[in-house]
């Protein structure tokens, strides 16, 4: 207990499975969730992702394993841990016959919510996620923005501790994605937030941890930057670099020419780096990318400042969270492949 409250865990969950019929849907899986924290779930088409949401939720009772909430038993007390959570789902349970004022009324008396509690609280997030204006108009006649914004609501109207949501930003136009990102990111001071989407740009703008599933399993955990830096064989940074006096007006080729091919032969000399690039440039600079085996930053820049450039910058080059992704999940399917091959 002392370790749970030192952490502040919001979720445990130890080998978590689900089986529909005789089909695994998911699990094992295990891991943990702090109290505060954002995390976005990766996966391809079927790979678990809504049926892991649905079980943290309540919505589904998992076939094996345990799952505790915020000190609540997910098995044996599911309504316990219903009333920590807030979810939506990929379609809003909406009534497309009730307006938003009552659908939100009738979400919170189911909650047990009192008449003067609900509503404080029915404007409080009418306000908030931007409702006040169409607030009696009936749900079927929304756009289908406003009625992502009514079902976040009616996952928000207890007040929840445990936020989740499966696809957010389903069927948003550009515009409704970004409003939706902004309220996130309002929300996550408040709660802790559990969020899947394909769209793996808003994962990576919105949260701060992923976890990503593949048939059921999670086959990785971490930060975008710690899973592109495990999953790169290589360090890569980005230098841009201002050529020496004369360095570049005086050649023909390229960018520099001399002056830039000198930088990169310079920094090749460099233990442990494996490649460098020259990408981009002009007459008067150039952009360097060099991947290494090993952080050689500190011995790049000495390099360059003693052959004569001027650093302007110099970065680590993170890769995108789609390139993450999918070399994750070929990865797995290639062990997958070996141990059939084995077997």
């Amino acid at each position: 207990m002392v370790s749970w409250y030192r952490r502040k865990l919001m979720i445990r969950a130890s080998e978590l499975a689900k089986y529909f019929g005789g089909k695994r849907a998911l699990g094992p899986v295990s891991f943990e969730i702090d109290r505060g924290e954002t995390v976005g779930f990766l996966g391809l088409n079927g790979a678990g992702k809504t049926t892991v949401l649905r079980i943290l939720a309540g919505d589904l009772r998992p076939s094996a394993g345990t799952l505790v909430v915020n000190e609540a038993d997910a098995v044996r007390d599911p309504l316990a841990v219903r009333r920590l959570v807030g979810f939506l789902p990929e379609l809003p349970p909406l009534y497309p016959d009730m307006t938003v004022g009552d659908y939100l009324d009738f979400a919170g008396r189911v909650r047990g919510m009192t008449t003067a509690t609900l509503e404080r609280r029915v404007a409080a997030l009418e306000e908030l996620v931007g409702l006040t204006t169409v607030r009696h108009e009936l749900l079927r006649n929304l756009s289908q923005g406003y009625r992502q914004r009514v079902g976040l609501a009616q996952a928000l109207i207890h007040e929840p501790e445990l936020l989740v949501l499966d696809e957010p930003t389903h069927d948003l136009d550009p515009a409704q994605i970004v409003e939706m990102r902004t309220l996130l990111a309002e929300l996550k001071n408040r709660h802790t937030i559990l969020v899947s989407s394909h769209n793996l740009h808003e994962i990576s703008e919105t949260c701060d941890r992923l976890l990503v599933l593949d048939a059921g399993r999670v086959i990785a955990t971490g930060t975008e930057a710690e899973l592109s830096a495990r999953w790169l064989d290589a360090q890569r940074v980005e230098v841009a670099i201002r050529l020496p006096d004369g360095g570049g007006a005086s050649h023909a080729s390229g960018y520099g020419g001399s002056a830039v091919a000198d930088a990169v032969t310079s920094l090749r000399a460099i233990d442990s780096v494996q490649r460098v690039e020259a990408p981009g440039g002009n007459g008067e600079g150039a952009v360097l990318v060099i991947e290494s085996s090993a952080d050689r930053r500190a011995e790049i820049c000495r390099t360059l400042v003693e052959r004569g450039y001027q650093v302007i910058r110099l970065e680590r080059s993170r890769q995108k969270l789609e390139s993450i992704f999918l070399d994750l999940v070929r990865e797995t399917e290639r062990e997958r492949d070996r141990d059939h091959s084995a077997a």
